[in-house]
């Protein structure tokens, strides 16, 4: 195990992971985007255990958003197959470690041997409590936020709030994630420098770190360096430096 590069002070309490460059990784080798994604599940588990060895409590990771079921139909099929494999084959790696497995987006879009295979992990990993492995799987930030304010819509309309009680924390608490902290750092490999509408409303005060290197190539070393940068900013949420 490498050791830490920081303090436990200086850890951070989520990351959040954009996955980004599979496609362009297999291109480059001249493979199919599909031999890509199946070496960035190699490179998930990696972060998975480097996370778990420096104490982050929450790693969320982008790996399918609401957009991407616009993508050709093998390539969604090969992302699904490995979705289910994944939950098979670190079954036990999440056990041992004491991770519970979640998963964020929009559920009912799944297919349904996807969702008995996510929703089989989420089970059994349940009570474990040493880290959070969330995955973002048919995921959007605007689709995420229309579903909260659809869900407070009703509540008013059903008398239970009022239109008052509507308040950024009432807000927060029906977002999928209303019940984990905001992420601290966001990265994303493979150098892009947009938030492909990921986590809007708990990205506001993180920070970013924009990684040039494709996440099959991405490595503990990476991700360390990636936790150094994050130790060198100031935050003040909008206030003064002192």
């Amino acid at each position: 195990m490498r050791p830490s590069p920081l303090s436990a002070p200086q850890i951070p309490r989520h990351v959040a992971i954009i996955m980004d460059g599979n496609g362009r990784w297999a291109k480059g080798r001249g493979q199919s985007r599909s031999e890509g994604h199946r070496q960035g599940a190699k490179t998930v588990r990696m972060a998975v255990t480097r996370a778990r060895e420096l104490g982050i409590g929450v790693l969320t990771l982008y790996a399918f958003s609401s957009q991407n079921w616009a993508r050709p139909g093998d390539e969604v099929e090969s992302l699904m197959s490995l979705l289910v494999e994944f939950c098979e084959s670190e079954r036990n790696l999440l056990l041992d470690k004491q991770i519970r497995f979640r998963v964020i987006g929009e559920r009912s879009r799944l297919p349904a041997l996807v969702l008995a295979a996510v929703e089989a992990l989420e089970q059994v990993t349940a009570s474990n409590e040493a880290m959070q492995l969330v995955v973002a799987i048919s995921y959007g930030g605007r689709e995420e936020l229309v579903a909260a304010a659809q869900s407070l819509a009703r509540e008013v309309a059903a008398g239970r709030l009022t239109p008052e009680q509507v308040t950024a924390d009432s807000f927060r608490a029906h977002l999928w994630t209303g019940d984990l902290p905001d992420p601290d750092l966001v990265i994303r490999t493979s150098g892009e420098v947009r938030i492909s509408n990921f986590l809007l409303w708990q990205s506001a005060y993180a920070e970013f770190v924009i990684e040039p290197i494709a996440w099959p190539d991405w490595t503990e070393a990476d991700f360390d360096n990636c936790l150094v940068q994050f130790a060198g900013r100031d935050r003040r949420y909008g206030g003064v430096a002192p």
